[in-house]
């Protein structure tokens, strides 16, 4: 029996990202993404955006890391949810 070699097409790997945003409010927002740019402007928007921001604005980006899947990035986010507000401070002040 002869075997036929065949050449699958490349998956292409999609990043995921994990985000803080400082509000208006100073206070910290994380959240995880495949497009910072569109997730910050659904926020900025509404419906789309995080129940978090209602009464709130965000007003910056202030960290992003960049995972190579969805499940890796939805525990880095649990783990900076899990953080104090002094140690996420730490964490975007030594970029």
């Amino acid at each position: 029996m002869k075997r036929l070699k065949v050449k699958l097409p490349e998956i292409p790997r999609v990043a995921w990202f994990v985000y803080i945003i400082r509000a208006d409010d100073d206070s910290l927002y994380t959240g995880i993404t495949t497009d910072v740019e569109r997730r910050f402007q659904e926020h900025l928007e509404g419906p789309s955006g995080a129940r978090y921001f209602n009464g709130r604005k965000p007003v910056e980006i202030v960290h992003i890391e960049t995972l190579d899947s969805r499940s890796s990035a939805s525990i880095r986010e649990a783990e900076i949810k899990r953080m104090s507000r002094q140690q996420k401070l730490k964490l975007f002040s030594r970029q």
